[in-house]
């Protein structure tokens, strides 16, 4: 076995200055702080010049292995996984996969550098400039962040591209909801706050950027209008939390960050597992890698006590909708996003033309109309009433009524034959 190009680099640099040093052009002490070498180590690799000449100024233990490698047999066994099942996973995700399933020991560093030298794995790119970090808030749920990535997550069908709306807390940063939807949808982020809601609670703010379902915007890239409040901010304003708009994606990092991290690892997992529908991605998200991701990534916070509150008496299908004012037409009928939902007669009212109600679209689909405390109607997805039955004996509940009502005045008595 040869010694590499770099060892003969540094036999000729030896070679030079001890060449100096042997002619009195430099003092011995002055060459061995030249090399790096204590003047007792100079005299020892002097004496093996003079014996063996230039060969001898090569460090013999460039050829004898560590007794700490890693055996090639190993290396080829990782080198094999990699490639035959774990392609395009990065780095830590497959380090901690073949530790955990497939009892791997060598550390990563060295699986890093492996695959990196084998062309497996690309070296990162350096970063950019140095940006000052935010401290984590410190009780659990005191902010939560919530952004969607839109990405090809299943990648057995990579033309479909679905986004990801996960909710990760602040202080510990643990994923309290994370789920597939169609599109970044103002339904869907409201669907995924409800799930949290009724598992944790209500929490004391809400991070976010500034789309379409979260602000109005007047002037592109500018100052949000808290005046004008979109569906998901009337929400959250009724229930108390707080919502905080992003004005840069360097300033929600750390939603970035576990949208990159959801990139590297979900896509490769579901493929692996061969799910290929967006219900089977969603449950081997509640089951399998939300879990997994909170075990890895999950701390403590630095104050025990929760910032959640309870529900209590909220009514979360209520508030958590998509809701408008509307007035009643004069054939009884209100109209929301192209649904015409018609008004059975009520109890104690002619008509309701010309009032004005509260249109709102629930979550499951449903439309309800409500005026004050007051329920007008419930309706299906399809603008069909669910309480037909209803609706007909309040409208025969007046004629029955006024049956079985006394007279007003006596009746003359009928004169006789």
């Amino acid at each position: 076995m040869e010694y590499p190009d770099p060892a003969w680099e540094r036999v000729m640099t030896v070679q030079e200055v001890m060449l100096k040093a042997l002619s009195g052009e430099l003092h011995w002490f002055r060459a061995a702080e030249i090399l790096g070498w204590s003047p007792r180590s100079l005299r020892r690799w002097r004496e093996r010049y003079e014996a063996q000449g230039y060969r001898g100024l090569v460090d013999k233990r460039l050829l004898r292995p560590s007794r700490r490698c890693v055996p090639p047999g190993q290396v080829e066994a990782v080198l094999r996984l990699y490639r035959e099942r774990y392609v395009g996973f990065n780095v830590r995700h497959f380090h901690q996969i073949a530790q955990r399933e497939h009892g791997v020991t060598v550390s990563y560093s060295f699986v890093k550098q492996t695959l990196q030298t084998a062309g497996l794995v690309k070296k990162q790119r350096a970063r950019g400039r140095h940006r000052r970090r935010r401290e984590p808030r410190a009780c659990f749920g005191e902010l939560l962040h919530l952004d969607g990535s839109t990405h090809p997550w299943l990648a057995l069908r990579p033309d479909d591209r679905s986004c990801l709306i996960a909710v990760p807390d602040d202080a510990t940063n643990r994923v309290l909801h994370a789920a597939l939807y169609a599109s970044e949808s103002a339904h869907a982020v409201m669907t995924a706050l409800t799930a949290v809601f009724r598992i944790h609670g209500l929490p004391m703010a809400l991070y976010t950027d500034r789309a379409h379902w979260a602000f109005h915007t007047p002037k592109a890239k500018g100052p949000v209008d808290k005046t004008r409040r979109t569906q998901v901010g009337r929400a959250l304003a009724r229930l108390g939390i707080e919502h905080i708009p992003s004005y840069s994606p360097q300033a929600r990092g750390r939603s970035e960050r576990l949208n990159r991290t959801f990139q590297d690892r979900l896509v490769n997992e579901l493929r692996v597992a061969g799910i290929a529908t967006l219900e089977a991605a969603n449950a081997y998200l509640r089951d399998v890698f939300v879990p997994q991701h909170n075990a890895t990534f999950g701390r403590a916070p630095r104050d025990p006590a929760s910032a959640f509150v309870a529900l209590g008496t909220a009514d979360v299908d209520t508030i958590v909708c998509h809701e408008e004012e509307r007035g009643v037409a004069r054939d009884n009928t209100v109209t929301l996003s192209g649904t015409v939902l018609q008004i059975a007669p009520q109890p104690g009212r002619r008509s309701c033309v010309g009032l004005q109600v509260t249109v709102r679209h629930h979550l499951d689909g449903r439309y309800t109309i409500t005026r004050g405390a007051h329920r007008l109607g419930t309706y299906g997805p399809d603008g069909q009433p669910m309480d037909a039955a209803a609706a007909v004996d309040a409208q025969n509940a007046p004629t029955a009524a006024w049956k079985t009502q006394k007279p007003r005045f006596p009746q003359r008595p009928q004169a006789s034959l």
